[in-house]
């Protein structure tokens, strides 16, 4: 009888296991959302993650789909955005492609198979473009910009080691505190 229990209990915990397994978030599932919920100043959209060039090219495509990791980098961009922008201004991105720190390395084996490997060869890129309005509607800038930390090992981050996203979030956070302002500022002639 005991045997029977325990069977029981392995069987419900392995449906729940696999059941839990086949409901994992897919960025490129076709029911996921392509921009966030219009929310404050800064608006951010994105393109099909299918072709992103971090699961293009990714070396595990089924891995680099898993998790919610665009929603929460476009999250991330309108959050810091929003505190270098003037009071009135707004701010429309459109998110074309992204590549995140690190790679799936094939050929390690089927126990590396499925483990980011993060090296400075492999550092966080994104593509994007903006309009950036004043508080009368006027477009400020317009432009295309290609984001990428070349050196995102050397610098200190102010994210948790255990934020998977960390590399990609400095890279933001530069680009909004350095290229906002590099934007507003007057071109020398």
């Amino acid at each position: 009888m005991k045997i029977a229990a325990l069977m029981f209990t392995l069987a419900l915990g392995l449906g729940t296991v696999v059941t839990g397994h086949a409901r994992s978030v897919s960025v490129t599932d076709a029911d996921y959302p392509r921009s966030l919920p219009e929310e404050g100043p800064v608006s951010v959209t994105w393109t099909d993650p299918n072709e992103f060039s971090e699961i293009k090219f990714s070396g595990n495509s089924w891995e680099a789909k898993r998790g919610n990791w665009v929603v929460d980098l476009a999250e991330h961009l309108r959050e810091s955005a929003a505190k270098q922008l003037a009071p009135g201004e707004t701010l429309s991105v459109n998110i074309t492609d992204i590549t995140r720190a690190g790679h799936y390395e094939p050929g390690r084996g089927p126990n590396l198979d499925h483990v980011r490997i993060v090296r400075d060869m492999y550092p966080p890129r994104m593509e994007l473009s903006y309009v950036l309005r004043n508080a009368d509607g006027q477009i400020i800038a317009e432009s295309d910009s290609k984001l990428a930390d070349t050196g995102f090992l050397m610098h200190s981050s102010m994210y948790r080691d255990s934020d998977m996203l960390r590399y990609e979030k400095n890279m933001i956070d530069d680009w909004t505190r350095n290229g906002l302002r590099a934007i507003r500022e007057p071109k020398g002639e």
